[in-house]
């Protein structure tokens, strides 16, 4: 029986592939506030503002691929039941054959009514205002922003909680409830982290990697297969 590989990816492993980061060490994005592009407030104040900002973000999205990192963890599956929970709103996981992904904080592909958490259906071009759903609802990017719930928290949780292995690659650890899920995995569970930026104070010395996706993934790989084997 194949043993539950589950991983938790942050913005670290699509920058490889040239998606820009959350933000900026200035602490915009892509030279906006935070407030003014990611928060429901901000969508109430300025829609179009909001709908252009995620329409470059889709975008800029068409003109990247999948990387190494993506696709070590596609050949992984041969050995392991693996689940990849995202902090990612794109859809490099997905494209590079990845069977198994939950995204926390939505996707960039998806939009739904202003109306609804869930409902949410493909959208690759462009979205404006007067983009409706059947009944007339004004679409949004299917985004989780910032002061929302993450409806996806309980499933991702769960499917923690069954690990034997956890991966933690390119995140920092900063957002919750994401953060948090470290603690729900059980007792007994190997853990590895792969991060150029984060101090490690909870994995066995043996299995941090200080150092980026690829480069990381690529040690990593053969231990994991051993262990799969």
């Amino acid at each position: 029986m194949k043993k539950n590989l589950v991983v938790l990816s942050g913005a670290g492993i699509s920058a490889e592939s040239g998606v820009r980061t959350f933000r900026d060490s200035n602490g915009l994005w892509e030279n906006h506030r935070i407030e003014d592009v990611a928060t429901p407030e901000g969508f109430a104040k300025n829609p179009q503002l909001v709908l252009n900002f995620y329409n470059e973000r889709r975008r800029q999205l068409n003109t990247v691929k999948p990387n190494e990192a993506h696709r070590i963890l596609v050949q992984l599956e041969k050995d392991f039941h693996v689940q990849i929970i995202t902090q990612n709103v794109d859809d490099l996981h997905e494209r590079a054959g990845s069977s198994q992904v939950l995204h926390l904080h939505g996707e960039l592909k998806k939009v739904r009514p202003v109306n609804s958490q869930s409902d949410a259906t493909f959208w690759e071009g462009d979205l404006n205002i007067g983009d409706t759903d059947a009944h007339g609802n004004q679409l949004r990017p299917h985004i989780v922003w910032f002061g929302e719930e993450v409806p996806a928290i309980e499933e991702a949780q769960q499917i923690a909680s069954e690990a034997d292995i956890f991966l933690i690659i390119g995140t920092s650890l900063q957002v919750y409830p994401a953060a948090g899920l470290l603690h729900s995995i059980p007792d007994g569970c190997e853990l590895f982290v792969i991060d150029p930026h984060l101090l490690n104070s909870f994995a066995a010395e043996e299995n941090f990697f200080k150092m980026n996706a690829t480069e990381g993934m690529r040690l990593l790989l053969p231990r994991l297969n051993a262990i799969g084997s």
